[in-house]
């Protein structure tokens, strides 16, 4: 088999050095790789956890500038096949053949993970799901921008994707809300800087959307995502999705549902998803159209997939439950509300009900 490189960038990640490198060495143990580990300025015992793994640990002096780290840790491997990671992110499904067969298949390709991003929401663990572009050949591909880096083909062309059979838990953003405001303001201070080279790219706007939305500050989280919505955006993109139910769900903590009711003009656009459906019943709620709300958290369980855990199944049933429940069909909310799982706000609302 064709070895690989597993490139990660790193500073005073302790808290998550441990399981994150535990993790991989069972996942790929039988799947040639090195592993290249590259300090930016650690402070606590990162580096005494990864020299457990590894020696293959490089140093490079942090210019704020995630790219030019990245790129880095690229020109420290050995081998072409770079597979790149964050500490924050456990290994947690792989199908090692899989990374042969796009090697072989697709040496042109870049393949994208299943990243599985954990956060806090009703008192329970929720996750959000997305596809990152992480393997590639660093012949062929390197990365770019100082902040949310990507990759891009070195000679500037276009390139197909596919999808890697690798799935990882992303425990970002499951910090105190302390290490969520140091990591969204610096964040936000270089995505700033972009923004300023390049004040019509609506993907920086979702992005310091994102990190506002991350310190739970609606107002400003609504601002940025707005002003990356006036552009002529393509709705099938992942981050314009995302951008859209992001101001919807922060419009709606704000109180604001006239403002969140003109979500129906885009509809069409974007009731290609769970997760968006499941929102316009959550606003039609708001807004006391309950009909038209038991119809879209209805129609939100028929999709067989989410990227919103539970916007297919357990959040739109809990939401019909409360419907019922409020229309004094304690019966149906009852059998809704169990339909929903372990959901800790459908087994208050048991609990409640049932004694």
């Amino acid at each position: 088999m064709t070895p690989i490189s597993i490139c990660v960038i790193m500073k005073n990640e302790e808290k998550h050095m441990e399981e994150f490198l535990s993790s991989i060495k069972r996942f790929f143990k039988d799947y040639p790789h090195e592993l290249v580990l590259v300090d930016t300025g650690s402070t606590d015992n990162t580096l005494a956890i990864a020299q457990k793994y590894t020696d293959r640990i490089f140093h490079f002096q942090w210019i704020n500038d995630f790219s030019a780290a990245r790129n880095f840790s690229l020109s420290c491997a050995t081998n072409d096949w770079i597979l790149v990671l964050d500490c924050d992110e456990y290994v947690i499904d792989l199908n090692p053949l899989g990374f042969q067969a796009m090697i072989e298949q697709y040496p042109n390709v870049v393949g994208m993970l299943s990243r599985k991003n954990h956060y806090e929401m009703n008192e329970t663990d929720s996750i959000y799901t997305d596809d990152v572009e992480r393997f590639f050949n660093r012949k062929l591909f390197h990365y770019e921008a100082i902040i949310h880096e990507q990759v891009r083909a070195i000679d500037g062309t276009d390139f197909m994707r596919i999808a890697l059979p690798l799935v990882v838990d992303h425990c970002g953003y499951n910090g105190s809300l302390e290490d969520l405001r140091k990591k969204a303001e610096r964040n936000n201070e270089l995505l700033l800087k972009m923004l300023e080279k390049n004040p019509d790219d609506p993907y920086l706007y979702f992005q310091i959307g994102q990190s506002y939305n991350m310190l739970r500050d609606d107002e400003k989280a609504c601002y940025y995502y707005g002003k990356g919505l006036e552009y002529d955006v393509d709705p099938n993109a992942e981050y314009v999705q995302m951008m859209v139910i992001g101001y919807g769900y922060a419009l709606l903590h704000l109180e604001r549902y006239d403002e969140a009711l003109q979500f129906q003009n885009i509809y069409d656009e974007f009731a290609t998803t769970a997760d968006f459906v499941c929102l316009m019943g959550l606003i039609y709620l708001r807004k006391g159209m309950v009909v038209q709300a038991m119809a879209e958290f209805l129609k939100a369980t028929t999709f067989e997939t989410a990227r919103t855990e539970g916007a297919n199944s357990f959040i739109p049933t809990f939401n019909m439950g409360c419907i019922n429940e409020v229309l004094g069909d304690i019966t149906a909310a009852i059998t809704l509300y169990k339909r929903c799982g372990n959901f800790k706000p459908a087994l208050d609302r048991l609990k409640e009900l049932e004694g």
